[in-house]
């Protein structure tokens, strides 16, 4: 159980993170936060945006923040799998003989930075998804298990197209969050070069280590869902399926696919952890409304209507959070007003001790009352 110590030390934590990544990083808050909601979560994340604004620069500073081993991989078109993941060599021993011995590859690290991920051909993409999804690797029908904690942030342009692999869904699916990191402002672009004129080596100092990100996680864990917000964040993650029992009507308008049960997954275990950074013991309504953003964009396969219309993952997701906030409202109301007495429902009315010896069926609990 989670106790008022917990939550100090867990709070303290994350305020000593943030403060050694902004010496580093000018701004980007909401891609800071998320990318070290993810980490504490056990999750991957997906950086997105233009070049030189600082996706690089973030990964490496989380690599000196976290007291861990980093390593950083340039994907380009003619990279291998072996060159991700490591190979057999042969080698020889005192005696001579020759034998064949594992090289591991820069993927055994516990920070994987994998830069310009789309550049890589899709078979070399995929020699992340084991290591992404199980944390193990398996080279010649031998599994690695990946030393924990162990993440990946993978950083990608939308922009420029020659030469780019776009990655496949079931990669996608494993990632966490996918950030958008935009253009500074003038104010920010103003500190930037002031900062870097200085010295364009990161300064952040180690303040968290593996095991503490570990207990980090487990007291994140334990934080307590109430069983109307998980219905509530289940609802969120339905409502982006156009042909499901909730589907919203913005899905059934611009969502070819809609986000597979990893988003529930990750939009609950990201929820605790936010909740932690605010000083809570519980999950709130707030906590899955400004996550679901990062959760949903890259879950959800756009129809031909909505790139047509110009309407972004993002534009959906603000009206299914919309859209089910005003339903979910509706029924809880409805809820809160039934009414408490039987009788008021045309329910036969029997004693308590009546009730105790012989308990109705429920299919009866609502028939014609005894004239």
């Amino acid at each position: 159980m989670v106790t008022e110590e917990n939550l100090q030390d867990f709070r303290k934590l994350c305020d000593d993170i943030f403060a050694q990544l902004r010496r580093d990083v000018i701004g980007q808050t909401e891609v800071v936060e998320g990318t070290v909601i993810a980490m504490i979560a056990g999750g991957n994340v997906l950086l997105e945006g233009v070049p030189g604004v600082g996706k690089t620069r973030l990964v490496r500073s989380l690599g000196r923040v976290f007291n861990m081993p980093f390593s950083r991989i340039q994907f380009t078109p003619d990279l291998m799998p072996a060159d991700v993941t490591g190979t057999n060599i042969i080698v020889k021993d005192d005696k001579g003989n020759s034998k064949f011995e594992f090289q591991p590859g820069p993927i055994f690290s516990n920070i994987i930075l994998a830069d310009e991920i789309n550049r890589a051909t899709p078979k070399t993409q995929s020699a992340l998804l084991e290591a992404m999804q199980e944390h193990t690797v398996t080279v010649m029908g031998v599994s690695r298990k990946m030393n924990e904690p162990f993440f990946v942030l993978a950083t990608q342009n939308p922009v420029e197209q020659d030469g780019t692999y776009p990655l496949p869904e079931a990669q996608m699916d494993r990632f966490m969050f996918k950030l958008i990191v935009p253009n500074p402002g003038l104010d920010e672009l103003m500190q930037i070069v002031n900062m870097t004129q200085a010295t364009m080596a990161e300064v952040a100092e180690a303040v968290c280590s593996g095991d503490q990100l570990l207990e980090m996680r487990k007291t994140a864990n334990q934080i307590p869902v109430a069983e109307d917000v998980m219905r509530y964040a289940m609802m969120l993650c339905a409502a982006t399926h156009p042909t499901g029992e909730c589907a919203s009507n913005a899905a059934k308008k611009y969502v070819r696919l809609g986000a597979s049960p990893r988003a529930g997954q990750a939009l609950i275990s990201a929820a605790k952890v936010k909740a932690l950074i605010k000083g809570r013991f519980n999950v709130a309504y707030s906590d899955l409304n400004e996550l679901a953003p990062a959760v949903l964009r890259h879950r959800m396969k756009m129809n031909f209507e909505a790139i047509a219309e110009r309407v972004s993952p993002d534009d959906v997701v603000k009206m299914i959070i919309e859209e089910v906030g005003k339903s979910f409202s509706l029924h809880a109301k409805a809820k809160a007003e039934k009414p408490d007495e039987p009788a008021a429902q045309d329910v036969p009315t029997e004693t308590q001790d009546e009730q105790e010896q012989t308990p109705a069926p429920k299919k009866k609990k609502f028939g014609r009352s005894k004239k």
